[in-house]
């Protein structure tokens, strides 16, 4: 879908910005921008949307975002509930690919953080264990001055390289080239689905959305996102599931109607299609990983 242009606030101090955020709906829409983003969730969790991937992001999660690839983390509905315990905690840094200089990725000392670099452009998410202790450095910049802060930039991009536990989120075939004058119109439809995806959403429903004929809507869609209609509403069903299913604290039927499939064995087919393996088999393996 068509992501907005964000531009990121400059600081007149340092050379790329640093924060913490505490609140969950922070930048809460489909974004890109040119600066290369990394992200930390020291404590969040929900589902990520990262380029034509969408899969749950989990507390000690690290992300690390490429230049101009569209992005949007939902959190879950309990960091909205109000209760003093469930708050988010979330360090963010982006920096520009060249704010060290033209040359420097051109040094051959630095022809891993090139490569790195170059592998963001699909997005790379680092599971809680690595993720941790590489939040641990993120945080450190946060409250760090001076030159030890690119030390420090540089000591996380060459770690989330030696890392052997990521995964890359979005395709290699992916490409944002949308056309900005129908950003408004994209957006709209597309939070709407991320809002309304468990109940059946009718293909005039959807159309009035984004104030488009019902026999227009499927080609429009489909040339905007390169998937169907149909294919999107199921990839964010089944990223829910998975949540649910890491969660674990649901059986596998009940996650099914949850997730807004009102038929199992339709569930179990598309889970197994979209994720390569079975609901179960999906929840036994991510337990057996993070024991």
């Amino acid at each position: 879908m068509k992501p907005q242009l964000l531009k990121i606030s400059k600081d007149q101090v340092n050379s790329f910005s640093a924060r913490k955020d505490v609140m969950p709906d922070i930048n809460n829409r489909w974004h890109y921008h040119p600066e290369v983003e990394l992200i930390y969730f020291k404590n969040g969790s929900g589902t990520q949307f990262i380029g034509d991937s969408i899969s749950p992001f989990l507390t000690g999660d690290v992300v690390l975002v490429g230049a101009n690839l569209p992005h949007f983390w939902q959190f879950d509905n309990s960091y909205f509930s109000g209760q003093e315990d469930i708050s988010a905690d979330i360090n963010v840094i982006h920096f520009n690919e060249s704010f060290l200089g033209e040359s420097f990725l051109a040094l051959p000392e630095n022809q891993v953080i090139k490569t790195l670099l170059e592998k963001s452009k699909h997005g790379i998410q680092i599971r809680q264990t690595s993720g941790t202790s590489i939040g641990g450095l993120i945080e450190s910049i946060i409250n760090t001055d001076g030159p030890r802060r690119i030390m420090l930039l540089l000591e996380i991009l060459t770690s989330i390289y030696e890392c052997q536990e990521y995964n890359l989120l979005s395709s290699l075939g992916f490409r944002n080239d949308f056309n900005a004058s129908e950003k408004d119109r994209i957006n709209t439809i597309y939070n709407y689905l991320i809002e309304n995806f468990k109940k059946e959403i009718s293909l005039k429903e959807i159309a009035a959305v984004g104030n488009i004929s019902p026999n227009s809507f499927c080609k429009f869609f489909k040339s905007r996102s390169r998937k169907t209609y149909t294919q999107f509403v199921r990839e964010i069903r089944i990223g829910h599931a998975c949540k649910l299913l890491i969660d674990n604290n649901l059986n596998i039927k009940e996650i099914c109607y949850e997730s807004g499939f009102n038929n199992f064995s339709s569930f179990h087919k598309h889970f197994k299609i979209i994720k390569g393996k079975t609901p179960l088999e999906y929840q036994k393996n991510f337990l057996k990983e993070n024991k």
